[in-house]
């Protein structure tokens, strides 16, 4: 036992210096740091500590070979495994240095600046100890000169990436968060190491590309502009009929998208339509948007063009199909009657729900129904501004839209929320008055539109209507008008007063006498 004793106590001397508790102090310190403040390092940080370990545990075991009288071999073992140790105590202070204690000052360094400085210590740690050991390192360097070349000559590639990484870093190509493409890789640069860089796609894969190949290839930096802020330019395309005028699809287009508030959508530069060519009888146009967050361009995109089909459908402005020679059979000719006959249907219940046409009997309101337009609109989308002259109404029937009142500061007060059977404009359509309030699409919505000219054709045949529906108005007007001088609505004779107004301004606009 006391032999046992005497061989672990000559062990532990051999094997350990005075500043190897120090030296583990320190580590210790480092560690918990590390595990701190840099959760996603906790893998490399285990890794490190397991090779600090078994270095000393194998100068302990150097110590206890020493103490075996094998002085030799124990020098060996010993020598080897302090490199070791010292390998793994210099990759601990290259992580606290470069990845908390430089963050937290603001002065973070490239990644490949951490791996290229921590290798040079490496090396320097190396011949340090091989002076130490007595080796005379210019016979050395001398020595090894063939075999540098050989082993240069075999890495010539790793050599490159190494080079390409530095280059990259120097000129400042490319940083750590900006989006580029290689070929037909799209990802954002989340770490340029000495060997590669990495690039995280949208499709949560992440690309290591050798810098080597960065450098000797051509890339694409998106988004990025000498003093302008990060956003990119989208293309969005679609064809229509060469019947109708290129002038208004593009104003009905980018109207409809200032109007939008889209969410990832610059402000600056406004999106903008363009005639972009002639393809197999059709026109073919292009928006061109910037994406502010390049993380989400097939989503932005996908919402874009629901705002462009539902601002072509309100235009009655169709998308162009490819021509094709179709052999219509009784079947289809029936489904189609179906549908229409459904569709017609769904049009008079709207109609019926609307208390301004009460008095209307089968017959009008069957005509009506013929004559409304649909109308859908994309969330956001301004369905009508206040001040705006437009002589027609909106009936809605699916989806939500919010009635605001618009200061001339530009600031918003809300009215309210029209749900779905609601309907608005009504003022409008009867006596082209402006538009007293803006609506704003809260949902995907559908409308029913009802324009002047099928509405006047009725009035015509029956002025006694005007009459009838002037009580309606005044009484749906009157909400509105009381939100907007902040007091109660109208009193009786206040109520008469406008009444009268009001059947005159709706006899004018119709022409009845």
């Amino acid at each position: 036992m006391d032999k046992i004793r005497e061989i672990l106590a000559l062990s532990a001397a051999y094997a350990w210096s005075d500043e190897t508790s120090y030296l583990i102090g320190i580590a210790a310190v480092a560690a918990a740091l590390l595990f701190q403040f840099r959760p996603l390092d906790r893998r490399t940080l285990g890794n490190t500590l397991l090779l600090f370990a078994a270095s000393l545990g194998g100068q302990f075991a150097s110590g206890v070979v020493f103490a075996l009288s094998f002085p030799n071999t124990a020098g060996v073992l010993h020598e080897l495994f302090i490199v070791t140790g010292g390998i793994a105590f210099i990759r601990l202070l290259g992580l606290l240095l470069f990845r908390v204690l430089l963050p937290l000052v603001h002065a973070g360094a490239p990644r490949i600046i951490e791996d290229i400085l921590v290798m040079v210590a490496y090396i320097v740690w190396c011949m340090f100890r091989l002076r130490h050991a007595g080796m005379n390192l210019s016979e050395l360097v001398t020595a090894s000169a063939l075999i540098t070349a050989v082993v240069a000559f075999a890495m010539q590639d790793t050599l490159g990436n190494i080079l390409g990484g530095i280059a990259i870093e120097l000129d400042n190509s490319i940083s750590i968060g900006d989006w580029i493409k290689v070929d037909d890789i799209v990802g954002r640069v989340t770490d340029i190491r000495w060997r590669s860089t990495a690039i995280e796609t949208r499709n949560w894969e992440t690309v290591v590309i050798p810098n080597g190949v960065l450098m000797k290839s051509k890339f694409q930096v998106l988004g990025k502009r000498e003093g302008e802020p990060v956003q990119w330019r989208r293309w969005i395309y679609f064809d229509v009929d060469p019947g109708i005028a290129p002038g208004k699809v593009i104003a009905t287009t980018e109207s409809a998208l200032s109007d939008a508030a889209i969410a990832d959508v610059a402000a600056n530069p406004r999106p903008n339509c363009i005639l972009l060519a002639f393809e197999q009888g059709n026109l073919r146009y292009a928006v061109r948007y910037w994406l502010t967050d390049l993380a989400r361009d097939d989503g932005t995109d996908s919402v874009v063009r629901q705002h462009i089909y539902t601002a072509l459908q309100r235009a009655g402005i169709r998308l162009s199909e490819p021509e094709q020679t179709v052999h219509m059979i009784e079947e289809d000719e029936k489904h189609q009657e179906l549908v229409k006959s459904r569709e017609l249907q769904r049009r008079l219940q709207s109609l019926k729900s609307v208390d301004l046409f009460a008095k209307l009997t089968k017959e009008e309101l069957q005509f009506l129904a013929e004559s409304l337009i649909y109308a859908p609109f994309s969330r956001g989308d301004i369905m009508t501004r206040q001040g705006n002259v437009a002589h027609w109404l909106y009936i809605l029937v699916a989806g939500e839209a919010e009635v605001v009142l618009e200061a001339p500061d530009g600031a918003r007060t809300k009215v309210g929320v029209l749900p779905a059977g609601s309907l608005f404009g009504e003022m409008g359509l009867m006596t082209g008055a402006p538009r007293t309030a803006t609506v704003i699409a809260l949902s995907d919505v559908e409308c029913y539109r009802l324009d002047k000219a099928s509405f006047a054709t009725i009035l015509q045949s029956r002025p006694e209507l005007a009459e009838d529906m002037t009580h309606v108005l005044i009484a749906r007007r009157g909400g509105l008008d009381a939100v907007r001088a902040g007091q109660e609505a109208a009193d009786a004779a206040r109520a008469a007063r406008e009444q009268g107004e009001l059947l005159g301004s709706i006899k004018r606009f119709f022409g009845l006498s």
